[in-house]
């Protein structure tokens, strides 16, 4: 029996429970508040009398790009393929072509087999979905890993991969670590790769459940 406020999701949601929109992960997870990290950043950048909201847009677009491209050479697509997608400007292609290379050379270094790549999934115990970057083995370990570009990695990030790994339990798939990858997308921004051993601690899992019920609470106070 889906919960009552399931119907109340935006039709825009590309995740579906038969035939109803469920909330994705990280819609869930835009109620925690991120004034501390955003609000100095958008004053640093002032302050360099650059447009934060232009900056953001672009490195959105490089961002999304640099999936693309990873996640089309994962499913053996062309480049071409991937940027196609979108609009994108020859600076945005460039910037994204780095860290493409970046992402690549770690490729080098690892021997993936992927199960998932970018697999659109939904959960039916607690209504929500999410598309997991990369599930499947990494040098030989079950690995779910999610690709991040920007300058660096933040705890809410671990969120998002609970979040998937509540997905991937209740297809009865196992996870043996945990890898966010940060890919710098110029010489000003890090190259990380951070690693953590077994499934979602259940803390993680709290975390996100807890931003789901709030999300969905505070939906239902804004319709009725």
């Amino acid at each position: 029996m889906p919960p009552k406020y399931s119907q109340r999701v935006k039709n825009k949601s590309p995740y579906l429970i038969n035939g109803v929109p469920v909330v994705g992960v990280t819609t869930a997870l835009k109620i925690i508040d991120k004034s501390n990290y955003l609000v100095p950043w958008a004053a640093k950048l002032a302050f360099q009398g650059i447009d934060p909201i232009k900056y953001r847009d672009e490195k959105g677009m490089v961002g999304t790009l640099t999936h693309a491209l990873v996640n089309g050479h994962l499913l053996g697509k062309s480049e071409d393929d991937s940027v196609a997608k979108y609009d994108y400007s020859q600076r945005e292609i460039d910037l994204a072509g780095n860290s493409f290379l970046k992402w690549l050379c770690w490729e080098k270094q690892h021997t993936l087999e992927p199960i998932l790549v970018e697999k659109p999934l939904v959960s039916e115990a607690h209504w929500f979905g999410g598309t997991p970057d990369y599930y499947g083995l990494i040098d030989g370990v079950l690995t779910l890993a999610d690709w991040k570009s920007g300058a660096n990695l933040y705890p809410e990030m671990w969120y998002q991969i609970a979040a998937y790994g509540i997905l991937l339990d209740e297809l009865g798939h196992r996870i043996e670590q945990r890898i966010l990858l940060n890919i710098g997308r110029d010489e000003t921004e890090n190259f990380i790769e951070a690693k953590r051993p077994g499934p979602p601690l259940e803390d993680e899992i709290l975390i996100f459940r807890c931003c789901l019920d709030i999300y969905e609470a505070k939906k239902r106070l804004k319709n009725d």
